[in-house]
């Protein structure tokens, strides 16, 4: 993947939520002009999320996730019901599509225009303080005064949702929503920032890279090229080398390295060559922050000194990828575990979008950087398992911690670091 594209975590997340056959996909189609989702008069046509990144003039570079109908049945469908709700918690922008013919219905039996089912989710949007807007969807299937009529209705509910009419099959409406989706995109966070509010331009930073069985053939990993263009983007200078090859570096570019960043499992190697008057840290570190939370994840770390034997641990990982012989998640963590606790431990392992509701069974969730989730999703994910009391930690804090260096890895972070040694230090 180039370094210009935008990277699927980092985009704007929008979601339409819906009844079957309301139109969301045909919303979607009509948005971005072209045919993106499967559009059918069988009701339930889409029975999983569908993300697709797109660039939308003049949105910029979005995801947008078609969902499976509200009103879904049966035990499955329930099931893809919950799959649905899953989907708020990474979504940036909501959009609510009803049928306006079915609104019309509603409206004159119950004066809101608006079901069960979707004044449900919408309150759950509203929970989650989701900017949301609601699309009426086949306006050309009624007449002008009970179209607006039905928005006038809707639109009491909730004078901070906007209501946009539109028809999909007609084109109409679109650039209306278009207007109204600007209005509501929240605004860009500086937290985005990886590394690149810690330095300044023209420094120069070290990345340690090996190169390894498990590294992708021909690229480099996502979080890699991430950092890079952080780099480049503040201007700076980012030098990338393998192991072998950091103390010869160092002592080229003598005092002109600011930060070593290194892959945390060359954590143990690479700290006993960088001197102490330069910052170093990790790319699953710097992701902790990105996308995270990293001074809880580093405050929970110490509780595997305090595992015991027959304890759960859930290792979790945003992405599905191939598993290597010497797989970090699979083998290498929990080797690490187990030497480090010298307890009989009992390892579960997730990936992708599914991560487990009930976190209670857990004594900790040892979580990837989260290169590939949405920041929101990262965040909701150290959420849930600090609402359950479950001790919630990354990869690289984790790694950085049972080898003794820690507090090293996070200097770069003033509050962190004043944190872990407010609380006298680590265990």
């Amino acid at each position: 993947m180039s370094l210009n594209q935008t990277l699927q975590g980092d985009r704007v997340q929008i979601a339409l939520f819906g009844k079957r056959n309301a139109g969301k996909s045909s919303v979607i189609n009509a948005i971005t002009g072209q045919p993106v989702a499967i559009v059918s008069e069988v009701k339930g046509t889409t029975t999983d999320p569908v993300s697709k990144a797109m660039e939308i003039l003049p949105l910029g570079p979005c995801m947008l996730i078609d969902t499976p109908g509200l009103d879904d049945e049966g035990e499955l469908g329930k099931k893809r019901i919950e799959r649905t709700v899953e989907v708020l918690n990474k979504t940036d922008l909501a959009l609510l599509v009803t049928d306006i013919t079915l609104a019309d219905k509603t409206g004159m039996e119950t004066d809101r225009g608006l079901g069960s089912e979707e004044l449900e989710i919408l309150k759950r949007i509203e929970e989650k303080k989701i900017p949301c807007i609601i699309v009426l969807n086949q306006a050309d299937r009624l007449d002008g005064e009970r179209t607006e009529e039905i928005r006038r209705q809707v639109s009491g509910k909730n004078p901070d949702n906007p209501v946009i009419v539109v028809s999909a099959e007609k084109k109409t409406g679109l650039e209306e929503l278009k207007d109204a989706m600007i209005q509501q995109m929240p605004a860009a966070d500086d937290r985005l920032h990886i590394i690149g509010d810690f330095i300044g331009e023209d420094d120069m930073i070290l990345l340690v890279v090996p190169v390894d069985s498990a590294a992708p053939k021909g690229r480099l990993i996502m979080p890699q090229q991430q950092v890079i263009r952080d780099i480049l983007d503040s201007h700076a200078a980012a030098v990338v080398c393998q192991v072998p090859q950091v103390a010869h570096m160092l002592d080229v570019l003598r005092d002109r390295v600011k930060i070593v960043v290194t892959d945390s499992q060359a954590f143990q190697e690479v700290s006993q060559i960088v001197p102490e008057e330069i910052f170093l840290t990790s790319f699953s570190i710097l992701f902790a922050r990105h996308k995270g939370n990293l001074q809880k994840l580093a405050q929970d770390v110490t509780v595997v000194n305090r595992l015991q034997d027959g304890d759960k641990i859930l290792i979790a990982e945003g992405c599905t990828h191939h598993r290597q012989c010497d797989d970090i998640g699979t083998v290498k963590i929990p080797r690490w575990l187990k030497e480090h606790s010298g307890k009989e431990l009992v390892i579960e392992t997730c990936s992708g979008i599914h991560f487990p509701t009930d976190l209670s069974p857990y004594r900790l969730v040892i979580h990837c950087g989260g290169c590939t989730l949405h920041e929101r999703e990262m965040r909701h994910r150290i959420f849930q398992a600090g609402g359950q009391g479950v001790p919630i930690v990354n990869y690289g804090i984790f790694i950085a911690y049972v080898n003794g260096i820690l507090e090293r890895s996070v200097k770069l972070f003033p509050e962190v670091y004043r944190q872990l040694n407010g609380d006298g230090g680590m265990e």
